[in-house]
């Protein structure tokens, strides 16, 4: 039993609270202490067979409040998004605002889904780009070269269409979206800084910026990074651009060991994926 209110927010997002009465806390706490206890072995006791008196002892509290979040809250957040018809594309945030003992709880749920992007008129742009471009930077099709050559050329038209689509589409993501690569991505880097010796203050001083300054550099390499992404799959989407099953069977009958072909053809929508974006990448590249 719970109840919850949908709150839209700005770059198709949305905020959840979930309400949860006092009574289904205690009789979940209840589930979760009595499966904790089975689990637990205590000296002069078969496993599970100590009396909740003397299992608790064992059991500090925090670690049971813990396990009943992780019980709780994971089957009503399915069940609110399939009732509300939402796809979030990242994992959500959920801030427990409301804990007192005895009292109803409430957890704040943060859902992102896929952004909205505007197009606009990037067939044209592109192909003015390419006009504009002198020609030793663009690699034509068919085009007689020199492998390395032509690969240095396609790369540095490849950088110039997505500098385009990036300044010219607009695709306004939600925060939640880029804060797990974020923070990834800050944590990596504390962590190499701290093998090579250094403190991140250290490091930040070598650099010549602030905590601050790093954050918004990071944050901006992971915008342009998931903005050209979804970028891309509004034009695949557009142009109904399609991976076929013969696509990934040519893929998957080079790889010669059984065993890794198998675990390939496992993955087939990673492949899929990727196959979709190199198809999307050609199209950009011929129009």
């Amino acid at each position: 039993m719970y109840n919850y209110q949908k709150k839209s927010l700005p770059n198709n997002a949305w905020e959840i609270i979930v309400d949860i009465p006092a009574k289904t806390i205690k009789e979940q706490k209840e589930k979760t202490l009595k499966n904790q206890l089975e689990k637990l072995t205590i000296p002069g006791y078969r496993p599970g067979k100590a009396p909740k008196s003397i299992g608790q002892k064992y059991i500090k509290p925090e670690e049971t409040y813990e396990q009943l979040i992780k019980d709780l809250l994971p089957p009503i957040y399915q069940e609110i998004i399939q009732k509300e018809n939402l796809r979030p594309i990242v994992s959500p945030k959920v801030e427990l605002t409301k804990a007192k003992e005895g009292e109803d709880w409430q957890f704040k749920i943060t859902i992102a889904e896929k952004p909205l992007v505007q197009l606009g008129d990037y067939r044209e742009r592109i192909k003015k780009l390419k006009i504009k471009a002198k020609p030793a930077d663009i690699w034509v099709p068919g085009k007689t070269k020199e492998n390395e050559e032509k690969k240095d050329d396609e790369t540095k038209l490849l950088n110039q269409i997505f500098q385009e689509l990036l300044s010219g589409c607009v695709c306004q993501m939600a925060d939640l979206i880029i804060e797990e690569e974020l923070n990834r991505r800050l944590s990596q880097l504390v962590d190499d800084v701290q093998k090579l010796g250094l403190t991140i203050e250290t490091y930040l001083s070598s650099k010549g910026i602030t905590l601050d300054e790093l954050k918004n550099q990071i944050k901006k390499e992971v915008e342009e990074m998931y903005k050209l992404e979804f970028i891309l799959q509004e034009i695949a989407e557009k142009e109904g651009i399609v991976v076929e099953k013969s696509d990934l069977d040519k893929i998957f009958s080079v790889i010669q060991d059984p065993k890794e072909r198998e675990r390939a053809q496992q993955n087939s929508y990673f492949y899929s994926m990727l196959l979709r974006k190199q198809k999307t990448l050609d199209f950009l590249l011929n129009l």
